[in-house]
């Protein structure tokens, strides 16, 4: 369980106090039902059908997202000290980075974006599977944690 401040429970409703844009909860490409905020549309919708704003996770991991352009969409990944996320890359066309605010937790990593043309983008990070070893004599693994998501802005 992560850590929570009353600072970052202000600074939360300070931001969800002035979305008030629709968050569509449907699916894509016949997967189950995604977390509410995802803003990932159902299968067969067309860009005029986008979200305007969507909120990504960990739990979204290889998931396609459509955002409408001027929309917005955030991500933040909760990782550890000893499993950090890497810091997500933009890989393709249509998001523009804007300003994601301050990391709240070591390990984590956040990034935000406005669509701002038609187009589809590439996110991803990664991560160790587990934490290094704390002594030389302790076992480890080198396995890593990898996560995409596909954004096409319509």
């Amino acid at each position: 369980m992560r850590r929570t401040t009353p600072l970052v429970l202000a600074a939360a409703a300070l931001l969800l106090a002035g979305c008030g844009s629709q968050q569509d909860t449907g699916s894509g490409g016949g997967r189950a039902p995604a977390p509410a905020g995802t803003g990932a549309p159902p299968a067969g919708r067309d860009a005029g059908d986008c979200t305007g704003h969507a909120n990504l996770t960990a739990a979204d991991r290889d998931r396609s997202v459509c955002v409408a352009e001027g929309g917005e969409l955030r991500l933040t990944l909760d990782g550890t000290r000893a499993r950090p996320w890497q810091p997500v890359t933009a890989s393709g066309t249509g998001l523009r980075a804007i300003n994601a605010g301050l990391v709240l937790q070591p390990g984590d990593a956040t990034a935000a974006y406005r669509a701002v043309a038609a187009g589809t983008v590439k996110l991803s990070s990664s991560r160790p599977r587990c934490p290094e070893p704390a002594a030389p004599d302790q076992a480890s693994c080198e396995g890593v944690e990898e996560w995409t998501v596909t954004v096409r802005v319509g």
